[in-house]
C-alpha cells in the first residue's frame, strides 16, 4: 500500500514563506519521481514540481525561482520550500507518486493572504 502523508500547510502573509512535507515509505521514496501539485478552487490541478531519485528537478513557471523541491534522505521526506509566497499560491497542496498507479495524498491547504 502507498501512503502519502503531507504536512506543514497553513495561513501566511504575502511575501512569506511555508515549508511543506511529504512523507512516505524508504521503497517508496528511494526508486520514485515525486511530485508536488496544487488545486485552487474552480481550477485544475497543476503540476508545480518534480524530483528524481539521483535529486534531478523540474518546476512549473509560475513557481521557478521561489519554490524548491528537495529530498530528505534521512527522513524518507520531499519537501517543497515555498517563499515570496502570493494570494494566487493560495490552495490544497498534494503530494504524488505515479507507480503504474497514481497515488495522492490526503492534500494540505495553503492560505496566503494579501
Amino acid at each position: 500500500q502507498v501512503q502519502l502523508v503531507e504536512s506543514g500547510g497553513g495561513l501566511v502573509q504575502a511575501g512569506g514563506s511555508l515549508r511543506l512535507s511529504c512523507a512516505t515509505s524508504r521503497m517508496i521514496f528511494s526508486i520514485n519521481t515525486m511530485d508536488w501539485y496544487r488545486q485552487a478552487p474552480g481550477k485544475q490541478r497543476e503540476l508545480l514540481a518534480s524530483i528524481t531519485p539521483g535529486g534531478n528537478t523540474n518546476y512549473a513557471d509560475s513557481v521557478k525561482d521561489r519554490f524548491t523541491i528537495s529530498r530528505e534522505n534521512a527522513k524518507n521526506t520531499v519537501d517543497l520550500q515555498m517563499n515570496s509566497l502570493k494570494p494566487e499560491d493560495t490552495a490544497v497542496y498534494y503530494c504524488h507518486v505515479k507507480i503504474g498507479f497514481e497515488f495522492w495524498g490526503q492534500g494540505t491547504q495553503v492560505t496566503v493572504s494579501s
